[in-house]
C-alpha cells in the first residue's frame, strides 16, 4: 500500500471515503497498483447528489490562463457564455467532470502556466463537499491539429506518420506527446483519429487522418493508443463510426456517409477494432449521418443502434464514450440544445464534451432524470465508467503535477531530436524530373521561397515561407523570403516573378490547390521564369495533380516547423526522401483516375 505527500488512505468498512486533504483526495486502495475496484467507487457514486452526477458528466471548456484569477477578458467570456467568472466558479456551481484546453481559450501559453491551470483546477474540484479530481482534455493530434505548441515537443500529424509507415515512430511519438502533456496536467487526449481518408474532398479530417488503407490505418492507430496510453495519458480514437468519406464539415453541416454497411465493415471500422484491442481508453463520437446503420436519420453521437448497438454490444467496447463537441452544427441540426445532451446518454455516450449553453444541457439532463425519461441508475453506468478511468490515470491518488516535472519532461533535448528524426522519415518525394533535387548549394545557392503562409494550428510556429527560408539559410543556401498567401494576387505574383528574376532556384510551398486557385497561376507563371521551381505541398499531397508541370513535388502533409524543416533537409539531400503515399492521388482532370498511388514515393 503507497501514500504519497497527498494521499491519505482511509477505509471505512470497505467502502472509500474522500476527503480533501492537503488539497488531494484519500481513498482506500485495493492492491499494490493504486487501483481502486468497482465496489469502491460505486461507493462514491452512492454519495453524489444528483447533481454532482449530472455534472460529473461533462466536459466543458472555459476562458483563461489561471483556474482563478484570469484576465478581465477571460472573465467577461466565461460570464458571457457559461454564467461564471473562472473554472473555479465552473466546478463549484455545475461539478464538471472534465474540462478542455483549447488555444483559443487562452488555456496553453506556455508548459507551467499550464501546469499551474491543472492544479488550480484540480484544488478547485477537491475543495467541494465530496470534491473528485477533473479529467482535463485537449485536442493534441500534432500537425494540423495541437492545442500546446512550442516550447513543448511538436510531432508529425497521422497522414505524415502514415507516410513515414513506420508504427514505432507512430508509437514514439504518442509516447513522448502523451507523456509531455501529464506531465502538464493533462490526461486525456483526443487522438489519434480513426478516420479512414478515402474521399480527397474531405474538408475536416484529410491529412488528420493516416491515410486510406484501413488496415495501414488500423495498425498505425493501435500504436498511437499504445504509445499514449504507455505515458499514462488516455487515447481517444475518432470520430466513430467513420469520418473519413465525407465532403461536408460537421462543423458547420450535417455530414451523410452513403457507405453500405459491407463497406463500413470493410472500410471504417477496422481502426476502431484495432484501437479496441490495443485497450484504448476513450472512443470520440461523429456527428454524421450512417443510414446503412441507423435509418432514422439521427446523428451518429445520438444513435442508439450505432453506440450501443454497434460500438458496445457488436465491437464488445466498455470504456468511455465521448461525443465531438455539442456545439458542432452536425449535432444541432435535427434537435435543440436541451435535447442532444439526453439523446446521447440514452444513446450509450458517457461525456458529453462541450456544449454550447451548459446550463441549458445540464438542466436538461437534471429534469429527464427528474422526469423519469432517464433514471439515475443510467447515469451511475456512465460514472462508473468515468472514475474508472480516472483511477487508472491515477487521478484519484495524486492529481497534481510540478514545475519540475514541466521542466523534466517537456520539449527537453531528446524529444525534439526523436521529433526531427521521425519527421525526417515522413517526407515523401513525389515528383523528381531530370534529377533537380538534390538541390545543391554549389549550383543552387540563392533561392527565392514564395508561397502560402497558413496561421500555426498551436499560434506558437511558422509563418512557414519564415521557416523554409530560415533551414535554408543554416544549410548554406541564401534564401529570400516573400509570402504570397493561399489566393495570390496579381500584383503578388507579379512581385514574385520580379523577384524570381535573380535567383537560381524558386522554392514555392502550396496549400490545397484547387483548378480555379490563383496558387496555381503563381507556380506557372515562376516556371515561365526558366527557373528551377520546387514546389512542396505544405497540408494535402492532392495539390501535386493540379501543377503537372513542376519538375519536383514533395510533400510535408502540415506547415508545422518541424516538418518543413525536414523536408529542406531532404531537397537539400542531408536526409533520404523515403516517405511514401499513405493516400491515392487522382488526376485532375479525369478524378476516377489515379495519378500515384498509395505507396508513390521517389528515392535520391
Amino acid at each position: 500500500m503507497h501514500t504519497s505527500r497527498r494521499t491519505l488512505l482511509a477505509a471505512t468498512a470497505g467502502a472509500a471515503a474522500v476527503v480533501a486533504v492537503g488539497g488531494g483526495p484519500a481513498l482506500a486502495e485495493d492492491d499494490d497498483t493504486g487501483r481502486l475496484d468497482d465496489k469502491r467507487l460505486r461507493a462514491l457514486i452512492s454519495r453524489m447528489t444528483l447533481e454532482e452526477k449530472v455534472g460529473q458528466l461533462f466536459v466543458m471548456r472555459v476562458y483563461g490562463h489561471s483556474a482563478t484569477a484570469p484576465d478581465q477578458a477571460d472573465i467577461d467570456a466565461n460570464l458571457k457564455e457559461i454564467g461564471v467568472r473562472d473554472a473555479a466558479e465552473l466546478i463549484a456551481k455545475y461539478r464538471v467532470g472534465g474540462i478542455i484546453y483549447f488555444g483559443w481559450a487562452h488555456n496553453t501559453r506556455d508548459p507551467h502556466q499550464i501546469a499551474d491551470l491543472s492544479n488550480g483546477i484540480q484544488k478547485a474540484s477537491l475543495a467541494q463537499p465530496r470534491g473528485l479530481p477533473v479529467l482535463i482534455s485537449t485536442d493534441q493530434e500534432h500537425g494540423i491539429v495541437a492545442r500546446v505548441g512550442k516550447p513543448a515537443t511538436l510531432f508529425p500529424g497521422a497522414m505524415a506518420l502514415g507516410a513515414g509507415g513506420s508504427r514505432t515512430d507512430a508509437r514514439t511519438a504518442g509516447r513522448i506527446g502523451g507523456a509531455e502533456l501529464r506531465a502538464m496536467g493533462v490526461r486525456q487526449d483526443y487522438a489519434p483519429v480513426a478516420d479512414v481518408n478515402v474521399n480527397p474532398a474531405n474538408p475536416v479530417i484529410g491529412v488528420r487522418s493516416f491515410g486510406a488503407d484501413p488496415q495501414a490505418v488500423a495498425g498505425m492507430v493501435a500504436a498511437q493508443v499504445k504509445g499514449y496510453q504507455s505515458a499514462g495519458v488516455a487515447a481517444t480514437s475518432k470520430h466513430f463510426p467513420g469520418h473519413g468519406d465525407t465532403e461536408t464539415d460537421s462543423h458547420y453541416g450535417f455530414p451523410v456517409i452513403e457507405h453500405t454497411e459491407a463497406q463500413w465493415a470493410e472500410l471504417d471500422a477496422p481502426p476502431f477494432r484495432a484501437a479496441i484491442a490495443a485497450g484504448i481508453d476513450s472512443i470520440m463520437t461523429a456527428h454524421i449521418m450512417v443510414p446503412a446503420l441507423d435509418p432514422s436519420g439521427d446523428p451518429a453521437t445520438l444513435s442508439r443502434p450505432i453506440l450501443t448497438g454497434i460500438l458496445r454490444e457488436r465491437l464488445g467496447y466498455d470504456g468511455v464514450v465521448v461525443t465531438d463537441s455539442l456545439g458542432m452544427e452536425g449535432v444541432r441540426t435535427k434537435y435543440g440544445d436541451d435535447r442532444v445532451p439526453v439523446l446521447a446518454l440514452k444513446a450509450g455516450v458517457d461525456q458529453l464534451l462541450n456544449p454550447p449553453k451548459l446550463d441549458v444541457a445540464w438542466n436538461a439532463v437534471l429534469q429527464a432524470v427528474r422526469g423519469g425519461e432517464l433514471t439515475e441508475a443510467r447515469l451511475d453506468e456512465s460514472i462508473l465508467r468515468v472514475l474508472r478511468l480516472k483511477a487508472k490515470l491515477g487521478l484519484l491518488k495524486d492529481p497534481y503535477v510540478t514545475r519540475r516535472g514541466v521542466d523534466r519532461v517537456v520539449g527537453i533535448s531528446s524529444h525534439l531530436k526523436a521529433a526531427d528524426r521521425i519527421a525526417e522519415r515522413t517526407t515523401t518525394l513525389l515528383v523528381n524530373s531530370g534529377g533537380l533535387l538534390p538541390l545543391s548549394r554549389r549550383t543552387h545557392r540563392s533561392v527565392l521561397v514564395v508561397g502560402a503562409d497558413p496561421a500555426s494550428p498551436s499560434g506558437t510556429t511558422g509563418p512557414p515561407t519564415t521557416v523554409l527560408g530560415a533551414a535554408l539559410t543554416e544549410l548554406g543556401f541564401t534564401a529570400t523570403v516573400l509570402s504570397t498567401g493561399t489566393a495570390p494576387t496579381e500584383a503578388t505574383i507579379a512581385k514574385a516573378v520580379a523577384a524570381a528574376q535573380g535567383v537560381d532556384a524558386v522554392l514555392v510551398g502550396t496549400y490545397n490547390v484547387t483548378a480555379a486557385s490563383s496558387q496555381r497561376t503563381l507556380v506557372n507563371r515562376l516556371l515561365a521564369t526558366g527557373r528551377p521551381v520546387v514546389a512542396l505541398a505544405i497540408r494535402n499531397p492532392y495539390d501535386v495533380a493540379q501543377l503537372p508541370d513542376v519538375k519536383a513535388y514533395l510533400a510535408a502533409y502540415s506547415w508545422t516547423d518541424v516538418e518543413l524543416r525536414a523536408a529542406v533537409r531532404v531537397l537539400a539531400g542531408r536526409a533520404d526522401p523515403v516517405g511514401e503515399l499513405p493516400v491515392p492521388v487522382q488526376k485532375a482532370d479525369k478524378p476516377k483516375e489515379v495519378l500515384y498511388p498509395v505507396g508513390h514515393g521517389l528515392r535520391y
